[in-house]
């Protein structure tokens, strides 16, 4: 019997999940946190088969949840459940640790089937996510000026794109303003680009923002 936990700040969004999973009977608790640090202190009381996480949540990451998770507990399956585009966040949520990757608007049976195989020790990825990993082991194909980004400047370059100011971004990530200044400066280095017009632009190019 497999034990769940659903990590989201939206109420609505746990209720969902648990109804579509309370009807399987292989699963023997459900259990659901609305933050990141609610998410760690009942990681440290309970033994869970799988993690249902939210990439994009205030204070500390889905990002950072999921790091500080599989720091303490290695063996853990955490499947990542977000609203952003497979094709751009699933791979650096793989390569950082995740057993898998959905969008939110998956099909419930999809999710289902996504949890039991990453609870048996497998990894779930859809035929986007697969295209997209197969894209960027394409030694021909030139990397995208995002990619060259860092987990933590991935995440202040996604606000960035949402036209968050630095303060702004500072108070989503938990970090002060200074820190989020020198990421966005590093971020306009790496990616050759001026003002962060250039940034919306690119984002809404590649489809990282709509």
């Amino acid at each position: 019997m497999m034990k769940i936990l659903i990590v989201d700040d939206h109420a609505i969004v746990r209720e969902g999940l648990k109804y579509t999973l309370k009807g399987c009977t292989d699963f023997d608790l459900i259990g659901e946190a609305e933050s990141g640090v609610e998410a760690i202190n009942k990681m440290r009381k309970i033994k869970w088969d799988v993690v249902l996480l939210d990439i994009s949540m205030p204070g500390k990451s889905g990002l950072d949840v999921m790091k500080q998770m599989k720091k303490e507990q290695p063996e853990l399956q955490i499947l990542i459940l977000s609203v952003y585009p497979e094709d751009q966040y699933a791979i650096r949520m793989l390569r950082a640790g995740a057993a898998g990757y959905l969008s939110k608007g998956c099909d419930p049976d999809e999710l289902v089937q996504a949890i039991r195989k990453v609870a048996n020790g497998g990894k779930y990825i859809n035929n986007d996510v697969a295209d997209s990993l197969l894209y960027t082991l394409d030694p021909v194909r030139k990397k995208a000026l995002h990619q060259a980004l860092s987990d933590r400047e991935y995440q202040v370059f996604q606000l960035m794109a949402e036209g968050k100011q630095v303060s702004e971004i500072a108070h989503e990530l938990s970090i002060s303003d200074k820190t989020a200044s020198n990421h966005r400066q590093s971020i306009m280095k790496k990616m050759d680009m001026k003002k962060n017009a250039e940034i919306v632009r690119y984002a809404i190019k590649c489809g990282i923002v709509r």
